[in-house]
């Protein structure tokens, strides 16, 4: 690896592979990662992969700074209030173990590190879903280092984001993610695999329910669309033939997905970028063209010359669903979800043309071998497909006829027309598994020597690394002059380069020696080998991070100031009900049935105006009703209008917009609105992910809402934590909805029912058709598109906890609120009466429930609801 050219002004960014286990370590280290990030036992977002445990932290950082990488731990789920301790003393194991940095999703976690340690270096996740320069304003006000941006980013945006955050003097180094699977929804926003499954993606235990099949129906009717079935399964993401626009982007960090994979993968992905990076900073090219561009191959690295398409057989060979650039390049809802299978394929071999003696034909589109395994793509990825390994090949023009081995394919379920995939290739496997066998070093990092001496003297040998360490190695034995083979240029770098089986390579000696100097060849080599050694030493040693032992997680506990109103005095008022609603004929049954708070959030912010409008005309109404009253409640009702999910650069005007209605406040959904709405009344939103007391304290206090919705993760169990651990006005608390199990710039609506890319040629069927998606159980969830196109898929059933409302009101919360999607009027009448008498003690919750036929739930993480 060569260092920057130095008329580049550009930083080469680091590469970050993932590791689940320590051969993915090694696999990762052997094949150029500059970092690699991990998971230990408890509190990361992959617990299915196998994960390092605290007692392999020392081993495992020793080995990594030996070889010249980092090691972040991920520490990227939201913390519930009974763990924090736990949480605290992991944490205070981590920093002690010289981590570099944890990768973080839970705000107060991020404030809690903080407080342990000044200086210990924390990376704001991309489940902290930032996707602007408030978004890094906001990481950086909470102490990280470094942001890891939503994979939604432009690079356009990334570029916009990189600018406004210079201006605003609040920049951090960036990190994007470069290759791996893509999650269709935003993360840190995902409901889904709770919503369905009782396993939530905010706690590690997502279930892929993006990778099923779903029928598309349209105002009630199904949508033929063939064999496309897998609308929410996004392609893999591949950042090669963009590498060049990624390193001019200022990024610091290029991040490759993939904790659950095998080692192989990790050694095969790692090393096509690692090659493809440092031939880019080499000499930055010419973007490629956005179709079908190619970076050159790279030659060095140990398998020879790779022909033009090697780097991308190699990267469809580690998994792939089909590779694509993501949204890098914009938004092209035709492309990104190609529909047709959710699961890995392979490189494509071609179509079968013929089937005959137990041979069959295919028309070749890429190499294929002897011992290779293919599967055969009949159109049905859902049901069992035929595959095998290929025994033999004969090759005829751009055909060959396959042999299977005996019994191994029922050639019956094998048609004329189906696709081949090519999903195993034993060969580069091995080559791959070679890559990070044994224990000598493979992958060297580069150093430079500097020889000082005199006649008379000791050699001087002066060694650093890329990191800056530098050790200094003297000779025993004084220098002579020389009479034959004198220590020129030449032979010290040949003496000093031998470093073969060390993490080494010699990539600049520079020779101070004046006059023609000799030491025998057997001291060279000593000093060679005590270079190494000492550089080994000194890249071991642990990160001393400071680390406070006088402080605790309790110090930052929320204070019941003496402002607060005690538990007494908030038993004293009435519960409250809050209704959301999503149209304006739900917005007059529930005036009509008199609720004083009021929220909306339709799909087109210009209609809030109308639907303030209406509620100022009740106001009126309220007043001139209460005028021979004693009590006036003129001001009531109140409208709170919600901004979309997601703000990314340039979509300030739609804030603006929601503005101009004049509401009495706003539903705060991500850290742009905490910025746009300071000046105005606000309360935060469930996609703020409030699990525990120290985030709770740090959105209350710093930004002062008026009230925070707690995290749909929560079960009662946890949620009566959060309660008892604040005070309980800050809070309320959805008892009725449709979860929104998916939020996503993938746009179905574009992708399915239109041929445009985008919205500017669409033609907007979402405006015109009522959609829902059919899962394979039959359950029908509505689809709803927003003024940034972006989607959500609402849960077909409706879930309640109103089980549980006693209990809460037990505990002193008073706002609880509902939430309608598509109910009539008449339905939204009527479930608001339910919950009324509900509040008012006049019916239970299971008779609740059972009338209205709802999921009877509350919050969706696994865990006993009841206590």
């Amino acid at each position: 690896m060569k260092s920057d050219r130095p008329q580049l002004s550009l930083q080469r960014p680091e590469l970050l592979a993932p590791a689940g286990n320590w051969d993915c370590a090694k696999a990762a280290v052997e094949n150029g990662a500059d970092a690699i990030y991990f998971g230990l036992d408890r509190f990361n977002a992959r617990m299915r992969a196998e994960n390092f445990t605290e007692a392999d932290l020392p081993q495992l950082m020793t080995f990594l700074h030996r070889r010249g990488v980092k090691g972040y731990v991920t520490v990227n789920t939201l913390i519930f209030p009974k763990e924090l301790a736990e949480a605290q003393q992991y944490l205070r194991t981590i920093i002690a173990a010289g981590v570099d940095a944890v990768i973080v999703q839970d705000v107060g976690i991020c404030r809690l590190i903080r407080h342990l340690s000044p200086d210990f270096p924390i990376h704001a996740s991309t489940q902290m879903t930032i996707t602007s320069a408030a978004g890094v304003e906001f990481a950086k006000s909470l102490g990280c280092q470094l942001v890891v941006l939503a994979r939604e980013c432009s690079l356009q945006e990334i570029n916009k984001i990189q600018q406004q955050i210079a201006q605003q003097e609040t920049s951090l180094p960036l990190e994007v993610f470069v290759h791996g699977a893509l999650c269709v929804a935003y993360s840190g926003q995902c409901l889904t695999s709770e919503a369905l499954g009782g396993r939530s993606a905010n706690r590690g235990e997502c279930a892929q329910a993006c990778r099923m099949p779903y029928d598309l129906i349209a105002d009630g009717e199904i949508v033929n669309l063939k064999e496309r079935k897998y609308l929410l399964s996004p392609q893999d993401l591949a950042g090669l033939d963009v590498l060049p626009d990624l390193v001019k982007s200022g990024v610091t960090c290029l991040k490759i997905e993939g904790r659950l994979k095998a080692p192989e993968y990790v050694a095969n992905v790692t090393r096509v970028y690692r090659q493809a990076l440092d031939r880019v900073m080499e000499e930055i090219p010419p973007s490629p063209p956005s179709k079908g561009g190619k970076i050159a191959p790279l030659v060095k690295g140990g398998w020879g010359d790779l022909p033009l398409n090697q780097e991308h057989y190699n990267l469809e060979m580690a998994f792939s669903r089909g590779l694509y650039t993501g949204w890098f390049g914009g938004i092209n809802n035709q492309e990104l979800v190609h529909a047709r299978f959710g699961k890995k394929r392979g490189v494509y071999l071609g179509e079968v043309t013929r089937i005959h003696n137990e041979q069959v034909t295919v028309k070749l589109e890429a190499p294929v071998k002897p011992g290779d395994g293919i599967v055969f793509d009949c159109g049905h990825p859902e049901a069992k497909e035929e595959g095998g390994r290929v025994y033999a090949v004969v090759f005829k023009g751009k055909e060959a006829m396959l042999t299977f081995g005996r019994n191994n394919l029922n050639l019956r379920r094998v048609h004329i027309g189906d696709r081949i995939w090519k999903t195993s290739d034993p060969e580069l496997d091995k080559q791959l598994r070679q890559s990070f066998a044994g224990e000598n070093p493979q992958f060297q990092r580069p150093i430079d020597v500097e020889a000082y001496g005199e006649i008379g003297q000791p050699l001087i040998a002066i060694a650093r690394d890329g990191l800056g360490n530098i050790v200094q190695v003297e000779s025993a034995i004084s220098l002579v002059e020389a009479h034959t083979k004198p220590l020129d240029t030449e032979r010290l770098q040949e003496q000093f380069g031998r470093l073969g089986n060390t993490p080494f390579s010699l990539e600049k000696l520079t020779n101070h020696l004046s006059t023609s100097l000799m030491l025998p060849v057997s001291e060279l080599n000593r000093m060679r080998r005590e270079i190494v050694v000492q550089l080994e030493e000194l890249r071991s040693q642990p990160k001393r991070w400071q680390l406070r032992s006088d402080v605790s997680f309790q110090d930052l506990l929320p204070s019941s100031s003496s402002s607060s109103p005690t538990l007494r005095e908030a038993k004293a008022t009435s519960p409250s009900l809050i209704v959301l609603v999503r149209n304006l004929k739900q917005l007059q049954a529930a005036l009509k049935a008199g609720i004083e708070t009021l929220y909306c959030e339709f799909e087109d912010p210009r209609a809030y105006r109308e639907a303030v409008q209406m509620v100022r005309q009740q106001q009126q109404k309220n007043k001139a009703d209460n005028s021979s009253l004693l009590t006036d409640n003129s001001a009531l009702p109140t409208i709170w209008v919600a901004p979309p999910r997601i703000t990314k650069p340039g979509e300030n005007w739609i804030l603006q917009q929601v503005r101009a209605c004049e509401a009495d406040g706003y539903l705060i959904r991500n850290y742009d609105q905490l910025q746009f709405f300071a000046q105005d009344r606000c309360i935060g939103d469930f996609s703020l992910n409030v699990a525990n007391p120290l985030t709770a304290d740090y959105f209350q206090q710093r930004f002062a809402l008026e009230r925070l919705t707690a995290s749909y993760d929560l079960n009662i169990a946890q949620l009566q934590d959060l309660l008892t651990s604040c005070p309980p006005q800050w809070f309320e608390v959805t008892i009725h909805q449709h979860i929104p199990m998916f939020h996503m710039e993938h746009c179905v609506f574009c992708a399915f029912l239109s041929t445009g890319t985008d919205h500017t040629n669409c033609g907007r069927p979402c405006e015109k058709q009522e959609v829902k998606l059919k899962d394979r159980v039959g359950s029908e969830h509505v689809l709803k598109a927003d003024v940034g196109c972006r989607n959500t898929v609402f849960n077909g059933t409706a879930q309640t906890g109103a089980e549980y409302v006693q209990r809460l009101i037990e505990l002193g919360l008073r706002h609880f609120r509902i939430e309608f999607v598509n109910e009539t009027p008449d339905q939204v009448t009527k479930i608001i009466h339910r919950y009324r008498q509900l509040l008012q003690g006049e019916i239970t919750g299971s008779q609740l429930w059972r009338e209205l036929k709802l999921q009877n739930q509350l919050g969706v993480t696994r865990g006993p609801l009841g206590l």
